[in-house]
């Protein structure tokens, strides 16, 4: 039986550079839209006829990521949407996401995206504060964040977005004023992220140079707690580190990362995990827009690498992703993909102090964290696994 597969596509363009960000995303004055429009959709062609060799793989989901997918022409959309559901066979309608930022300029092409077919919108919105939000680079005002939202929830069936917090200087009372506000405003689903430094970024010259601090491990850890308990409070449960959602109502393209599932990665610097004949394997497109185009235009295809995947690599990137959901692993799934059991690939003693600490429970089939443990995850991995 074909097995299923989420479809992202990445625009890697943005307005300006966030200097939080550390996503493959670029600024340029001009867009060819038309020549990397033309490179999606033959690179799409080009996938989906391997992928299909021994039956059309299951559509369950269309992600359009960046970068900025918005700042995309509704027509690209529309297309690479048709490609993909002629490409690939559909048991259901597919979940079909666009990231978007509420600037005016983006906002006014929302009906035009729900027309090409988009029904999930996740908006960029970061914070509901107008000073954190220069700090954060972002191009939008609270008022045009406020207007996104509402013209949102009036056109897309589904709609989620993104907040920031353990901002520096940010108070548990700031963040929980800020979170009460977010939460009245909210629809099915949230992302709730910490911020972080990531190298590279200009966060982190200003971080390295002590122009920026960010809350200590313990005031992270208490906004985490009270970030899940107001999210609860207002019907929205954590099911993953940083999402939240009404019940039945979680990303279902994230959750085929998060479940280890088959993904198709097209565009500048995406990533796949594809089975192909038995095999597991990792595939990166190039990261640089430009020459990724050349590379489609002249090979069909803009692939950097592809690398088969180990027993031990599987597991890890497993490990790594699905422990980040609350309701964690199953051992027979584990079992039935990986062909040996959980336990053949961990510590046995590092494990059992996870679970003494209470970091990790194992209930009947299900390995989870609890949130302590979801607090201390990439730490666990890093010994928990052989």
């Amino acid at each position: 039986m074909p097995s299923s597969l989420a479809l992202y596509i990445h625009w890697p363009f943005c307005l300006a550079k966030c200097p939080y960000c550390d996503f493959n995303s670029h600024v340029r004055e001009e867009i060819d839209q038309e020549r990397f429009a033309s490179a999606l959709t033959q690179e799409l062609q080009h996938e989906a006829e391997r992928l299909n060799a021994d039956g059309k793989r299951i559509l369950t989901s269309i992600f359009f990521g960046g970068g900025t997918p918005s700042l995309m022409l509704p027509p690209t959309v529309a297309t690479l949407i048709e490609q993909a559901c002629q490409l690939f066979a559909l048991k259901d309608t597919p979940e079909i996401t666009l990231e978007a930022n509420p600037t005016s300029v983006e906002r006014h092409k929302f009906r035009e995206f729900r027309q090409a077919g988009i029904n999930r919108i996740s908006l960029g919105v970061q914070s509901l504060r107008e000073e954190a939000l220069r700090a954060l680079g972002r191009q939008h005002s609270v008022t045009q964040a406020r207007e996104a939202l509402e013209l949102a929830r009036e056109l897309f069936p589904r709609l989620s977005f993104d907040l920031i917090y353990a901002r520096p200087d940010q108070s548990i009372r700031d963040w929980q004023n800020e979170l009460r506000e977010a939460l009245t405003l909210a629809a099915d689903h949230l992302s709730l992220y910490q911020l972080t430094i990531e190298p590279g970024t200009a966060f982190e010259a200003l971080h390295r140079q002590g122009k920026i601090t960010l809350p200590s491990d313990d005031l992270a850890a208490e906004l985490y707690h009270l970030t899940e308990e107001e999210a609860a409070s207002f019907g929205l449960y954590s099911y993953e580190v940083s999402n939240y959602a009404r019940p039945g109502c979680e990303s279902r393209h994230n959750l085929a990362y998060w479940h280890y599932e088959n993904y198709l990665g097209i565009g500048p610097g995406a990533h796949s995990r594809l089975t192909l004949k038995g095999q597991h394997y990792a595939t990166r497109r190039h990261r640089a827009p430009e020459p990724w185009a050349k590379l489609v235009e002249t090979k069909g295809v803009g692939t950097k690498e592809e690398t088969l995947l180990s027993r031990q690599e599987q597991t890890r990137e497993m490990l790594l992703m699905g422990l980040r959901l609350k309701e964690g692993i199953s051992l027979t799934r584990f079992a039935q993909k990986i062909g040996r059991p959980l336990a053949d690939y961990m510590d046995q003693e590092i494990l059992q102090a996870c679970l003494d600490e209470q970091y990790l429970l194992l209930e009947e089939d299900h390995l989870c964290t609890t949130l302590e443990g979801r607090l201390r995850l990439e730490l666990i991995l890093a010994r928990l696994v052989l």
